[in-house]
C-alpha cells in the first residue's frame, strides 16, 4: 500500500536522498553537475537547496512511502506564483549550492536552469521540478502515484500542469497521463529535454 503525504521542513533532508539517488544517470542533471567526485553528496545538496527554495516554499513536496514508513518516492512541485521572492529564497540556499557546485559552477549551472525556464507557459501553471522513486522501489507503481495525488488536484482546481522530460521512458509515462509534448529544449550539453504541458482533464 502505497500512501501520498505532504512533506515537513525535516523530511527535506530525506527527500533530497532520494532525489539524488533517483537523478544520478539523468543527462540533465549530470550537465548541471558534471563530473563523479563525491557525486551522490552534491546531488543531495543540490536537490535539498531547490526543495527548500522553489516546491517547500512555494508549492508541495509530496512523499510517498509504504504501510511501514519508508520513504519511496518524492515529487516536487512548484506553484503557479513561484517566481515571487525566489531570489531571495535562493539567496538564503546559497552555502548549499556552493557545496553542490562549487563556485565556479554556480554561472554554469545558473545558466542551464535559465535556458529551461524560458520555455514555461507564460500563463499560471504547476510546474513539476523533480520526481523520483528510489531504486528498490521502481517498477511497483510509485511515481504513478505521485503524479496521480497533484493531477487530481489539478484536475478538481482546474490547473495547468508543466514538466521537462530528458528520456524517452520517461515521456511514455508523462503521455499516459495526459502531458502532450511542446517541443525540445536546446543547448543542454548531452541531453535534449522536451517541454510537456498537461490542461486539466475534463470531469
Amino acid at each position: 500500500m502505497i500512501t501520498v503525504t505532504p512533506a515537513r521542513a525535516t523530511d527535506l533532508a530525506s527527500a533530497s536522498v532520494i532525489l539524488a539517488e533517483a537523478f544520478a544517470h539523468d543527462p540533465v542533471m549530470s550537465a548541471i553537475v558534471p563530473g563523479s567526485h563525491r557525486r551522490h553528496e552534491r546531488l543531495t545538496e543540490l536537490f535539498h537547496g531547490l526543495l527548500a527554495s522553489g516546491p517547500y516554499a512555494t508549492g508541495t513536496v509530496d512523499l510517498a512511502r509504504d504501510a511501514d514508513g519508508t520513504l519511496l518516492g518524492v515529487a516536487a512541485w512548484e506553484g503557479p506564483h513561484a517566481e515571487r521572492g525566489a531570489f531571495g529564497r535562493q539567496t538564503g540556499e546559497l552555502p548549499r549550492f556552493a557545496r553542490a557546485l562549487g563556485w565556479l559552477g554556480m554561472p554554469r549551472a545558473l545558466a542551464l536552469l535559465s535556458r529551461l525556464a524560458r520555455h514555461r507557459p507564460r500563463a499560471p501553471h504547476w510546474y513539476l521540478a523533480e520526481i523520483g522513486v528510489s531504486a528498490a522501489a521502481r517498477g511497483k507503481g510509485v511515481g504513478k502515484a505521485l503524479l496521480a495525488a497533484q493531477l487530481d488536484t489539478l484536475d478538481t482546481t482546474r490547473q495547468t500542469a508543466y514538466l521537462e522530460s530528458s528520456t524517452p521512458d520517461n515521456r511514455r509515462l508523462y503521455r499516459r497521463f495526459g502531458f502532450e509534448e511542446l517541443s525540445p529544449i536546446d543547448g543542454v550539453p548531452g541531453a535534449t529535454p522536451v517541454a510537456m504541458l498537461r490542461l486539466p482533464a475534463a470531469r
